[in-house]
């Protein structure tokens, strides 16, 4: 019996992976859940699977939910903040853990549920691009498995099983290119935020909705390929798949191409995640390929997207500069929803953030988290300049 923790269980992969759970019901207990400020899905959850333990991000809410709780005569512990998302993840009752947050708040819960010797699903790309290093090498040293959730990393992750290092030639990232990899760059300055947030094929959350449709997601991608598989970032190819049907690939020494290839539906990279060695049925429709017919590749333009590029140059400079590229993006992403500046201005935000910023070639997890803090900081005094 699995016994999980889901960190950001209200968001698009939590509650996609609370569906996988009802699917595994015979095999897998939840125990724990988290969310930042969706108090309405959460208490539905809890409500629903029981939870020993749940998390939520700011105090008053903990107090309103601890009190619902007692008035359901629900033993759930509700705990708040930073601190109770590493209460979460190192529960002394589960022996999984799946997170699922966006952002770099998730390296320190992350680090402490490997720590204890949890098994470990990643969705939490930004952990790895900030905090790659010390997260491998503490998962090595602990011996924690982590099995990634995003459909490129479990298809890189399943093409490489049985296979060394040694006889990998490149790892190929796929990318749907988003909504606007035929739109003229003159164009991105007028792009709206609902126009940003329909994505052709995925259903995601906000943010990395945003990040796909500047191409930042599959530099994100990238550095985490880079840390999960011990590859170098040269030897890492992206390329634009507009079908979604081909999910990533593994060129060997010898030539041979390995890929895994499905419908765009994370429910299936999540069971897999949950249920790895085994596999079982899901309930994802199954492919066709004599529908599909066609399926078109393409190199990306890295004029157009700029995002893309910076973070792949964050990737190859390493120590802080990761952290500090990945800080202001999330920031000038979280601007432009809220209609504060431009599509086209996220890139310019984040270049300007790392120009500036004072690289530390060899930081500890400290650094690290002081080099997102700054980084944050300059980041909103840049978009109060374009502001004024």
């Amino acid at each position: 019996m699995k016994k999980v923790v889901i960190l950001g269980s209200t968001g698009s992969i939590g509650t996609q992976a609370l569906d996988v759970a009802r699917h595994l019901i015979k095999s897998l207990k939840i125990v724990g859940l988290s969310s930042f400020s969706n108090i309405l899905r959460l208490k539905d959850q809890i409500r629903e699977f029981r939870p020993e333990i749940a998390s939520v991000w700011f105090e008053k809410d903990c107090i309103e939910l601890k009190s619902w709780c007692r008035e359901n005569n629900l033993k759930t512990e509700v705990v708040f903040g930073i601190e109770g998302l590493i209460k979460a993840a190192k529960h002394h009752s589960s022996n999984f853990v799946l997170s699922a947050v966006v952002g770099s708040i998730g390296i320190e819960p992350l680090l402490e549920a490997i720590k204890s010797k949890k098994q470990i699903a990643l969705a939490n790309k930004e952990a790895l691009v900030v905090a790659g290093k010390l997260i491998m090498d503490a998962a090595k040293k602990c011996g924690v498995t982590i099995i990634p959730v995003d459909s490129e990393h479990s298809a890189v992750f399943q093409c490489l099983k049985n296979e060394k290092n040694k006889f990998i030639s490149k790892i190929i990232l796929t990318a749907s290119g988003g909504p606007f990899y035929k739109k003229s760059k003159t164009k991105h300055s007028k792009v709206t935020v609902a126009e940003a947030l329909s994505h052709p094929t995925w259903k995601m959350g906000k943010k990395i909705t945003i990040d796909s449709a500047t191409l930042m997601n599959k530099g994100l991608e990238a550095i985490e390929a880079s840390h999960l598989f011990n590859v170098p970032l040269k030897n890492i190819e992206i390329v634009i798949h507009p079908q979604s049907i081909v999910h990533s690939l593994v060129q060997f020494v010898d030539g041979s191409v390995l890929a895994q290839l499905s419908n765009p539906d994370m429910r299936l990279p999540i069971q897999y995640a949950l249920t790895f060695p085994e596999r079982i049925k899901s309930g994802v429709k199954e492919l066709s390929l004599t529908r599909i017919k066609k399926l078109e590749f393409d190199v990306p333009d890295f004029k157009r997207f700029p995002s893309l590029e910076l973070a792949l140059k964050a990737g190859k400079t390493g120590g802080t500069m990761p952290a500090a590229m990945n800080a202001a993006n999330e920031v000038a992403v979280e601007k432009f929803l809220k209609k504060e500046i431009s599509f086209s201005q996220i890139p310019k935000v984040v270049k300007k953030v790392m120009d500036k910023h004072l690289l530390n070639k060899n930081p500890n997890i400290r650094q690290i988290l002081n080099s997102d803090l700054n980084s944050r900081k300059a980041a909103l005094k840049i978009i109060k300049e374009i502001k004024h």
